[in-house]
């Protein structure tokens, strides 16, 4: 799907002057803000809405909305909520049907990435678009989450909210307004076209865009972007992008405060949701990798209010740990193979002894460095299970971060996979690779 683009320079210059005059303006607080409790008031009740086209009441005029209910929905089950805005001269049903790419770009590509697991919502905008005018398009959007919660079974701690173009302004919109009841915002290819009323409070965010976006300039995209970068209290980071004619892409996963990660994903491409990876300027819902890291972003949140929303602390991040990662219960240590200094060189299980080869580094930045120059790597930016696990010189890459958790798991920033001694190996020469996290020992690590 390649959504319309017509007359969007004429528009383009109007909507911008009308978002900064909607900026200062006040919003009423939605009424459906998260209980400790975490469901709604449909918990429990045969469901009071089906899937279909479903017309409400906002602001004194008549606004709708496509929704999709799982097709095994239990009403005792709290689900979680994805609204899906759609683009400049785009509409609510190219959203729901994934247009010309079909089922597997509905939603953004949602439905399948949730497999069946989500409520999905796609509005519709007057004349087809976000202005948001005096803050309406917020309002309807809490009309919506007040007529869900009380036909549906929805973990009101698990809202999500995402768009491309205009739809991801309104999606910046939802951010900067109602932080204190979205989990999480995806924003492709934004800009601030729908206002900003607040902007102060975290929220987890995800912003995609493309290097060579003629229409809504990436600089408009890294804008938004660092207005989370300050409210989640993240590290300072100028991150990699690629270069034109690369047909690839670069994400970035921020250090931030727990609980209000920041990405962001700068790929070869103009203005478009839908990139392929390795095809520059490419645009396919069904090949595009966008869907499946939006869906690891948002999905990584489980059922639970966030974290405090009072101000982070001002201290700097933590400086380096340096040590032997130690896999358990092997006892063996994580190993450059050969003590090889060669990039792709394999990291492997092998008895410990302290040598240059197995004296790893976690930075500030969440590299895992060795012998002061390479980094451990998810080789070719793999984000599937088995992908290989090397070295590579220090690029700043999201495949080269890597969080030290507490439950003895280390995870690869761009992926969420586990660090993984392959086949619950515990010999030397044991491959390491990335797999899903299970909670094997085989996936248990110490720095010592």
């Amino acid at each position: 799907m390649i959504p319309r683009r017509r007359a969007y320079a004429r528009w383009l210059a109007a909507a911008v002057g009308a978002s900064t005059a909607f900026a200062i303006g006040a919003l009423a607080l939605v009424t459906s803000t998260p209980a400790s409790a975490a469901n709604t008031a449909g918990c429990g009740k045969n469901p009071g809405l089906a899937s279909g086209t479903h017309t409400i009441q906002s602001s004194g005029k008549s606004r709708s909305f496509v929704l999709r209910i799982p097709a095994n929905y239990n009403n005792n089950h709290a689900y979680r909520l994805i609204i899906g805005y759609h683009w400049r001269g785009g509409t609510m049903n190219d959203v729901a049907t994934g247009g010309s790419s079909g089922a597997a770009w509905a939603y953004y590509g949602m439905q399948e990435q949730s497999n069946n697991s989500a409520i999905l919502v796609a509005p519709q905008g007057l004349g087809n678009g976000w202005a948001n005018s005096g803050g309406e398009d917020i309002t309807f959007t809490d009309n919506i989450l007040s007529r869900l919660d009380s036909e549906l079974c929805i973990d009101t701690t698990q809202r999500f909210a995402m768009g491309f173009s205009y739809g991801g302004g309104m999606s910046y919109s939802i951010a900067c307004s109602r932080a204190n009841v979205f989990r999480a915002v995806v924003v492709y290819a934004g800009a601030q076209l729908s206002g900003c009323s607040g902007g102060t409070q975290p929220i987890a965010y995800f912003g995609i865009h493309g290097i060579s976006d003629n229409v809504l300039n990436i600089s408009q995209g890294r804008s938004l972007r660092d207005t989370f970068v300050r409210n989640n209290g993240c590290a300072a980071q100028n991150p990699a992008e690629p270069g034109p004619g690369s047909g690839r892409h670069i994400t970035t996963t921020y250090s931030c405060r727990a609980g209000y990660p920041v990405q962001w994903a700068a790929f070869d491409g103009g203005h478009g949701p839908a990139p392929v990876e390795g095809c520059s300027g490419c645009e396919d819902g069904v090949r595009t990798w966008t869907k499946g890291e939006a869906w690891r972003f948002i999905s990584q949140f489980q059922t639970g209010q966030p974290p405090s929303s009072s101000p982070p602390p001002s201290s700097p991040p933590p400086g380096p740990v340096s040590g032997s990662i130690v896999g358990q219960p092997s006892g063996r240590c994580v190993d450059v193979a050969a003590a090889s200094t060669a990039n792709g060189a394999q990291v492997q299980l092998w008895d410990c002894h302290g040598g240059t080869n197995q004296r790893w580094t976690h930075t500030a930045t969440r590299q895992l460095m060795v012998y002061g120059n390479k980094c451990l790597d998810a080789y070719n930016q793999g984000t599937a299970n088995g992908t290989r696990v090397v070295i590579w010189d220090c690029n700043g890459q999201a495949n080269q971060q890597w969080n030290l958790n507490a439950n003895g798991t280390i995870t690869a920033a761009n992926s969420g996979l586990c660090l993984d001694a392959s086949g619950y190996g515990t010999a030397n020469g044991t491959l390491i690779h990335l797999w899903s996290c299970h909670g094997g020992t085989n996936q248990q690590w110490k720095l010592q």
